[in-house]
């Protein structure tokens, strides 16, 4: 947790980070940007996918519906943090020489997905008044 909490104050400082070690070759830190921004754009769609199943399916029995779409919302939310911080840390960890870090996040949001589509699956199946 502390480590999350010194890297959530480098998020908003990024001259901070390139004062630890060496520049890395540039090609590494774009390959770092892009897969920041490829989260990003999971967490949009997923933050547009809670908003669509709120609004878009109001025959769906209530719960279900908010169920749904918090779970996408959250998983959203969740994936933005995810981004940034994961950013820093590869960028930290290609200035210092270091492996890159490994993370369950991916196989945590996979998890959080499939057991959406199961839900939306049954959804389908039972049909919209349950």
């Amino acid at each position: 947790m502390i480590e999350f909490a010194r890297n959530a104050r480098l998020w908003f400082a990024p001259e901070e980070v390139r004062r630890e070690g060496s520049t890395p070759d540039y090609r590494f830190s774009l390959a770092n940007e892009r897969t920041f921004l490829a989260w990003l754009r999971t967490a949009l769609a997923l933050i547009g996918g809670g908003f669509a199943v709120d609004q878009f399916l109001p025959d769906l029995r209530w719960g279900w519906r908010v169920g749904l779409a918090l779970a996408l919302l959250a998983a959203g939310v969740l994936c933005a943090l995810r981004a940034v911080n994961h950013w820093v840390r590869c960028e930290r960890a290609m200035r210092r020489g270091e492996d890159l870090p490994v993370s369950r996040f991916p196989a945590l949001l996979g998890l959080v997905i499939a057991v959406v589509a199961v839900a939306m699956v049954v959804v389908v199946l039972v049909g919209w008044e349950g």
